[in-house]
């Protein structure tokens, strides 16, 4: 197999891949492998261009003895760091023995999987303090306070907060499951949007009393009809607009308008746009790209005195995926936040 039929047989691989033949030097690489190793990497020998020792060590064993071998190249795309499972192969040619090099980009399972670990160290943790609580408060009311009336009534006050917190974490965590696991197959049901966000404010008055938050809305007089699942639409209304209520100030306000769009740019076609805008401090734009992360908050003290779980945004963003829509988030320090629903007709 001569130089020409390498560079030709490189070029059908998928994967990264470069051939080391006689002096130890590339003598082939296709388009892939340039991009991955460099431009200039082609007659040098292996060891300048792949500079990690466990990938020299794989090459040279196989160099020596023929065997295969699989290690690990850790690079970066100037974006992120990247990991690739490099699989190493003895190859005979016309003009010698040689070594196949090929490189398997494993970096989205490397971040499935750091995912998963964060996940459960969230949950972990977040389940841990109210546990911890409870397990404190029963202690004391089994020794210390026990027999004691005023002391047992405070903290079974206590108590039923710290479970009702982590019955609305664990409520959270199941509708997360449900929203992902329903993720790639849209909705086909007509729902009218415009009751959607009725029957989602009805449920949410009492809390805006509370509050001293007014509610203002501003929808269509007919029906908007969309191609959606009404359970999930009403959680997507209610999370945006519980989160606009306890987050925007006591005393704020809340609005909410809905509009249909002959065409919206990021759907290239007709849409429905749902807003909820409130009056509260803002947000930092530092913060805005990671708002729909599970788990993330802006304050983690606040939210959690406000009952919140920080997993409702990431429902709303899998629930607007499902329903191929577009969620966009608005806002400057000082002047409130814009939470932009874009559903397609």
């Amino acid at each position: 197999m001569t130089e020409g039929k390498i560079s030709t047989l490189l070029q059908a691989i998928p994967l990264p891949s470069v051939f080391i033949g006689r002096g130890e030097r590339i003598l082939g690489a296709n388009n892939q492998a340039l991009a991955l190793l460099g431009q200039k990497i082609i007659g040098r020998h292996f060891i300048t261009a792949l500079r990690q020792p466990t990938v020299l060590d794989a090459i040279e064993g196989t160099l020596r003895d023929a065997n295969p071998r699989k290690t690990r190249y850790l690079g970066t795309d100037g974006a992120q760091d990247t990991s690739f499972v490099v699989s190493v192969s003895k190859v005979e040619t016309d003009l010698g023995q040689g070594a196949l090099v090929c490189f398997e980009d494993v970096t989205h399972l490397e971040q499935a999987g750091q995912m998963r670990r964060d996940f459960v160290a969230n949950v972990s943790h977040e389940l841990r303090t109210p546990l911890t609580a409870l397990m404190g408060f029963i202690e004391t009311l089994q020794g210390p306070a026990q027999g004691d009336p005023a002391a047992t009534e405070r903290f079974l006050t206590i108590m039923m907060a710290e479970a009702q917190r982590m019955e609305r974490l664990v409520r959270d965590l199941l509708s997360l499951s449900r929203v992902e696991a329903e993720e790639r197959v849209r909705p086909t049901h007509q729902v009218d949007l415009r009751h959607v966000i009725e029957t989602a404010l009805h449920g949410l008055r009492p809390l805006a009393d509370n509050a001293e938050v007014s509610l203002m809305t501003d929808l269509p007089e007919t029906p908007v009809m969309i191609p959606g699942d009404r359970d999930q639409l009403i959680q997507v209304v209610t999370n945006l607009t519980e989160n606009a209520i306890k987050y925007g100030g006591q005393g704020g306000r809340v609005d909410l308008a809905l509009s249909i769009t002959e065409r919206v740019p990021q759907l290239r076609g007709p849409g429905a746009i749902l807003s909820v805008r409130d009056s509260g401090p803002g947000i930092d734009a530092l913060h805005i790209p990671r708002l729909t992360e599970r788990f993330y908050r802006i304050d983690t003290h606040r939210s959690r005195e406000q009952g919140g779980t920080g997993l409702g945004l990431a429902i709303v963003k899998h629930i607007v995926n499902r329903h191929r829509g577009r969620l966009r988030i608005e806002s400057q320090p000082g002047e409130g936040a814009e939470f932009r629903v874009i559903l397609p007709l």
